[in-house]
């Protein structure tokens, strides 16, 4: 069946991907053959469908078969899907590796930036579901999945629904600065670098009064000054956990966007709005039991600032979580699906990345030979 459609829209997000894409299938055992697929392209086409625009395994069949990409079935089509985790998941290597920069160097330390997030199943009746995954950096491994119910104890963000080796380094954004957390990575060997939330996460002096934050975070007061000093953090009746805070004033623009968010927020939610809640978004704190010898102040600003790299991605991956059928058969799958997610994601953020060079007709792609000198 020939496609009528105009691929303009196709044609530039393929030039989006690594330039090996297509070898990359092969390598990885995406394509072993071509069964039911008119080729590598039209694959990817099917399996983005799925991923990306919130249809079913059957309905991803029955479109794809109508455009003339492939006939298969939609038991095939998620056999494909677990054949391509490799092959979504290299994608997303080389779009992070693009995108992620030089990484702070240490070799003492395996850093995870590990997160949560909620999806929904079609239908007002369409169950809740949470997924807590973990990224090992810089070979961006998916090193842990677990997929739980939204509701119910224990089922909340938290880094105790992560497995923890010695010597792992766990980054987390504010939803994970919780005591019990932060206690069972210690328990385990492991350190932690998350973004203090300061209504969650009380703080203590060394003689265990609580520490005034606020009176020390005014001491900041020029757009990226950085400071530290000790604090500890309760995480039993009779155990403290000594760690350090670390923290940098945001820029006036910054400033003033993060407390426009925070009154939108509270516009949304409803509960009465705390100067010193809007005070806080002066700053960003970070928390770290990593001892200073290994990774000094801005060191550890800098690790927390790789997983801000990769934050927009990580929202529009939670955005679009919410659309799709997540395949729950089993992890390989769900895994791949995951990592499907993550790369349209990734994408996105990359497209955006061009919008500055959109004409008012669409993209033009310029060859070399084209460049007038």
């Amino acid at each position: 069946m020939e496609n009528t459609l105009s691929d303009d829209n196709w044609d530039f997000l393929l030039r989006l991907l690594p330039e090996d894409w297509r070898q990359r299938a092969k390598t990885t055992g995406a394509v072993k053959r071509m069964r039911g697929f008119v080729s590598i392209e039209y694959m990817l086409r099917t399996m983005l469908l799925h991923t990306a625009s919130g249809c079913s395994l059957r309905e991803t069949a029955v479109l794809s078969k109508a455009a003339g990409w492939a006939d298969v079935s939609d038991v095939a089509l998620l056999k494909k899907l677990r054949q391509c985790e490799s092959w979504f998941k290299s994608l997303c290597l080389g779009l992070l590796q693009d995108r992620s920069g030089a990484l702070p160097k240490t070799n003492c330390l395996n850093f995870r930036l590990v997160d949560g997030t909620i999806i929904k199943e079609p239908g007002q009746t369409g169950s809740q579901w949470r997924i807590h995954y973990s990224l090992s950096v810089p070979s961006w491994d998916c090193d842990c999945f677990r997929l739980t119910s939204a509701k119910g104890d224990g089922n909340g963000d938290s880094l105790s629904s992560f497995s923890v080796q010695e010597k792992d380094c766990l980054i987390a954004d504010s939803g994970f600065a919780r005591a019990t957390g932060i206690g069972y990575v210690c328990e385990k060997g492991g350190f932690v670098i998350v973004r203090h939330h300061p209504q969650s996460l009380p703080l203590e002096e060394v003689d265990g009064d609580r520490m005034d934050l606020i009176a020390w975070l005014r001491q900041i007061t020029c757009a990226g000054e950085k400071a530290s000093r000790a604090v500890y953090v309760r995480v039993g009746d009779n155990r403290r956990v000594a760690m350090r805070l670390c923290a940098v004033r945001k820029s006036q623009e910054a400033i003033v966007a993060a407390q426009q968010r925070i009154r939108a927020r509270q516009r949304l939610n409803g509960p009465k709005l705390k100067e010193v809640t809007l005070e806080y978004a002066n700053w960003i704190m970070v928390l770290t039991n990593v001892d200073e010898s290994v990774l000094n102040d801005d060191a550890v600003l800098q690790w927390y600032r790789v997983r801000w790299q990769i934050e927009l991605a990580f929202k529009r991956l939670k955005s679009l979580a919410n659309l799709g059928h997540l395949p729950k058969r089993d992890e390989i799958s769900s895994r791949a699906w995951l990592y499907g997610k993550l790369l349209v994601a990734l994408l996105c953020e990359r497209m955006q990345r061009y919008a500055g060079a959109f004409s008012p007709w669409g993209v033009i792609w310029f060859e070399e030979e084209d460049v007038l000198p």
